[in-house]
């Protein structure tokens, strides 16, 4: 698959399948979407392209929404290559290009740019300045412009009754196994490990500090999870944890940000400064103020035995 920042420079002869959106998260709805756009591509012996966005629409239309992506560039490029995309055009979003006309729109990108021969879209998509044109409008500019529109239908999207407003409420609610169940496969974050303070290895769970590659990436609720990565070529479990560290946060300015810190079963090598994935299998329990340190260490131990089932459970339904 070829990921491209700008249109990609199409030899005038090449026509293809397009399908637009934001994708984030690339849900079971849009991975519906996608197959059938491959599909097509396939027939019509045609490159498919997914036209998407970036910065997303609504950070720049609406800089106080506070929204927070299920997605990076590059955890949704490796989706879409993995369901048999071509072409990833990511075009900078700007309030310039929001308030480009439909016709204009059509002409320069889908049509110039893209040299589109058929176009899947939902049923409900809106598009052009102030999203004022429609798919009829779409339909009507394809007789213009030589192009065909295939129509997601209502029914078709509704079934799987899935969005990526759903699936960010779930994880801000600590309800990953519900988010990974839209997801398709387990929501996933990244970063690099940082040193810290060394107090979970004087209680025998030394943990790696994450410091997360992205601002806009979406960090779940704050509190316990049990997790898995990849390293050194190997799946390794642990337990997450997302907050503030109450039992040993002695400054404020500590908390300003919830730290992430994961502890992993079975490994002890050093991650320092390295870029690690961790994705989220199931929520453990809220994050907790304990008395002392001991006390701390008591809960601990509780959550690696409960986390380790988790994990034998997980394992035996792969």
């Amino acid at each position: 698959m070829i990921t491209t920042h700008s249109l990609p420079q199409l030899n005038a002869s090449i026509k293809t399948a397009v399908t637009i959106g934001t994708f984030d998260g690339v849900h079971l709805g849009h991975t519906q979407i996608i197959k059938q756009l491959v599909q097509k591509a396939k027939i019509l012996e045609i490159p498919s392209v997914v036209l998407s966005f970036y910065p997303h629409p609504r950070i720049v239309l609406h800089q106080d929404s506070g929204i927070k992506l299920l997605d990076t560039l590059e955890e949704k490029a490796a989706k879409l290559e993995a369901l048999g995309v071509d072409y990833f055009v990511v075009y900078p979003f700007t309030k310039s290009f929001s308030r480009m006309s439909a016709e204009t729109f059509v002409s320069d990108i889908l049509v110039q740019g893209l040299h589109a021969k058929s176009v899947l879209i939902g049923y409900d998509h809106r598009f052009g300045r102030n999203r004022n044109a429609n798919i009829e409008d779409l339909k009507n500019f394809g007789k213009q412009y030589n192009f065909e529109v295939a129509e997601i239908s209502a029914q078709a999207i509704e079934a799987v009754a899935v969005s990526s407003t759903k699936i960010r409420k779930a994880l801000e609610e600590g309800q990953v196994k519900k988010a990974n169940k839209f997801l398709g496969s387990a929501f996933g974050l990244s970063g690099k490990v940082i040193s810290g303070r060394q107090i979970g290895r004087t209680l025998g769970f030394p943990t790696a500090n994450i410091k997360p590659s992205y601002t806009y990436k979406l960090i779940p609720k704050q509190g316990v999870y049990v997790i898995k990565s990849y390293l050194d070529g190997q799946e390794v479990f642990g337990m997450l944890n997302i907050g503030q560290n109450p039992t040993v946060t002695l400054h404020v300015s500590e908390s300003v940000f919830p730290k992430i810190e994961v502890h992993f079963f079975h490994f002890n090598k050093d991650l320092y400064d390295q870029e690690i994935n961790v994705s989220f299998i199931e929520w453990l329990r809220d994050e907790i103020k304990f008395d002392s340190l001991e006390a701390l260490r008591s809960q601990l131990k509780k959550d690696q035995s409960k986390a380790l089932k988790i994990v034998a459970t997980y394992k035996s339904q792969k």
